[in-house]
């Protein structure tokens, strides 16, 4: 509709142009608005205000001229002048209620809409370190990204979703270390356990599980494993303990027999982050493994590329990469005295990869504690020949779980900490997933356990979901009553539907696929969310308002083809963030 009154008033000042009242060259920005208030109409444009310097004439005159020459249009009832120069729209009930037929004709493609033009957009989100399982931290970051990625579909985008497994590097072979201790202690060999090692009980079913398929392969005596290690904390060094572990175990197992070891704790815990987040209705397109960024050569060929073009330099044995010169506040290493990559040069290595495969945009969803790697890293991709402004980093705050007034601590390698897994067994994938949602992924969010089990209208998805099912029982129930609903009488029949809310109600059902738009546009599902909670407002007024189980038939078939337009477009915003919509509840 916004378009058509753009449309209007278009033709409006090509008519004025040709006249004379306009001069010929006039250039009009016409944008059209929702009013905020119903009485002074549906739609509003400001265009008047606009044109007035341009056209050396008062807005009000502008505005008359434009109301004036207006093209006859069955979908504006009428006009008004409003303000300073204000032109409001009041739009016919006969086109009001046009949504319903789109509704019905589109289903559950209704809201989709084509502003990404099948631009390539790639999404990785979560990416957590696959030394233990998902915690309620992860989960914000699952939903959001999740939610995303349905939303830029729906916008008309061609989004891939992809995971980045961080395989390699020193966590992996402290979680190694960790599992090979425990693997040793079901056989009594009993060596202490590093104050640094992961402690998790997750620790300990991996190595029962390696146990059973390695048997003693592994095993080695504490004697072997202990002498000479520098002392653990407090008296010593724990970083230097478990280093030195790490070293002990690559030593006695040797590079095959570690390679095992390494690969029972790495895929036992991909496996069950696989399982999790489908479990939380999130899946990728692609698990992108870090290691392979080693096997291919692809770190050694990115450090090459900026080398190359003059943005590496060597001190004291080592590669620094020239991030000063992109704005970055100091020079990052990307090769160590040693030898030894850094996690920053597969970083880079990774990024660009992530362009080489063709994505017009990549979209990186990291927690907030990660904001001073956006610069670094935006500058490798500069550095290596990219536009930077194509890598969107999205932060978002871990969520603060509360246990009644209580805070929840939560830490990975203590062990000490809520799964994802546990949040869905407590308060459901459903309640998880939208509350995750309700705010900007940036801002602060308190997780209220309690409220997310509540069955009020407190709880926003409860609150949603129970509209869906309440219209669902409804037409259930009127049917067994002999009330059948006729969803061609009903169409037939929608001038009948003039009362205040239902013409509300299909005001705010024609705003859903704009909704989408332009939630897509700034990548804020929570958008919808809120879109979601007003529409299960919206009708549960009106259902409260307004009886269905009517005689006449006409008005009763009207208003059941309104309510199940509703139920359709709550359940198409429901799926966009990962959330059922119950028949029953």
């Amino acid at each position: 509709m916004k378009q058509l009154i753009a449309s209007l008033i278009a033709q409006s000042i090509d008519s004025l142009k040709q006249s004379g009242d306009f001069d010929a060259d006039l250039q009009a920005n016409i944008q059209v608005e929702n009013t905020r208030d119903k009485q002074h109409g549906d739609l509003a444009s400001n265009v008047a205000l606009t044109l007035a310097k341009a056209a050396r004439r008062s807005p009000r005159d502008i505005a008359q001229l434009i109301c004036d020459n207006l093209p006859a249009a069955a979908e504006v009832s009428k006009t008004e002048i409003a303000g300073p120069g204000f032109i409001n729209f009041f739009i016919s009930q006969n086109a009001t209620a046009a949504v319903i037929n789109k509704i019905v004709e589109q289903g559950a493609d209704y809201g989709k809409c084509n502003v990404g033009n099948n631009e390539k957009v790639q999404i990785e989100f979560v990416s957590a370190n696959p030394t233990g399982p998902l915690h309620v931290g992860h989960g914000r970051g699952a939903a959001y990204g999740a939610s995303l990625a349905n939303l830029l579909s729906a916008a008309g985008y061609d989004v891939q979703r992809e995971y980045y497994v961080n395989d390699a590097g020193r966590q992996m072979n402290i979680l190694a270390a960790s599992v090979w201790l425990r693997y040793l202690e079901l056989a009594d060999i009993m060596v202490p356990f590093p104050s640094n090692g992961y402690q998790g009980a997750y620790v300990k079913d991996i190595a029962a599980d390696l146990r059973q398929r390695a048997g003693d392969s592994l095993q080695h005596s504490a004697e072997a494993i202990t002498k000479g290690l520098p002392a653990d904390a407090p008296e010593g060094d724990k970083e230097e303990h478990i280093d030195a572990i790490i070293d002990r175990a690559r030593q006695l197992l040797g590079p095959d027999n570690y390679e095992i070891l390494f690969a029972a704790g790495l895929d036992a815990i991909r496996d069950d982050i696989k399982d999790d987040l489908e479990e939380f209705d999130v899946t990728y397109d692609e698990w992108f493994s870090e290691r392979s960024l080693s096997t291919n050569k692809q770190v050694d060929i990115a450090i090459q590329k900026l080398q190359d073009n003059g943005h590496i330099y060597e001190k004291a044995g080592a590669l620094w990469f020239r991030s000063t010169d992109f704005g970055d506040d100091k020079d990052r290493v990307v090769k160590r005295d040693n030898g030894q990559t850094t996690y920053f040069a597969s970083d880079i290595a990774y990024h660009q990869n992530k362009f080489e495969r063709g994505f017009n945009t990549v979209i990186n969803i990291w927690g907030a504690d990660h904001h001073g790697y956006i610069t670094r890293v935006k500058a490798a991709l500069s550095a290596l020949g990219f536009n930077a402004d194509k890598l969107v980093v999205k932060l978002v705050q871990f969520a603060i779980l509360y246990r009644g007034s209580e805070r929840v601590q939560m830490s990975t390698r203590s062990g000490s900490f809520v799964t994802l897994r546990e949040l869905r067994d407590e308060v459901g994938k459903d309640a998880s997933r939208f509350f995750y949602v309700t705010r900007k992924a940036e801002q602060h969010m308190d997780f209220d356990l309690e409220l997310a089990k509540s069955e009020s209208k407190d709880n926003p998805v409860y609150y949603i979901q129970y509209a869906h099912a309440r219209i669902c029982s409804m037409i259930s129930k009127l049917a067994t009553e002999g009330m059948q609903w006729n969803e061609e009488q009903g169409l037939a029949n929608l001038e009948r539907l003039d009362q205040e809310a239902e013409i509300a109600l299909m005001q705010q059902l024609e705003l859903y696929p704009e909704v989408i738009a332009n939630a897509a546009q700034v990548h804020e599902p929570h958008q919808i969310a809120h879109y979601l909670r007003d529409l299960a407002g919206n009708f549960h007024t009106y259902y409260n308002a307004h009886r269905m189980k009517i005689e006449d038939a006409d008005l009763r078939n009207a208003r059941l083809t309104l309510s199940n337009a509703t139920r359709q477009v709550l359940a198409n915003g429901l799926q966009l963030l990962g959330v059922n919509a119950p028949e029953k509840m």
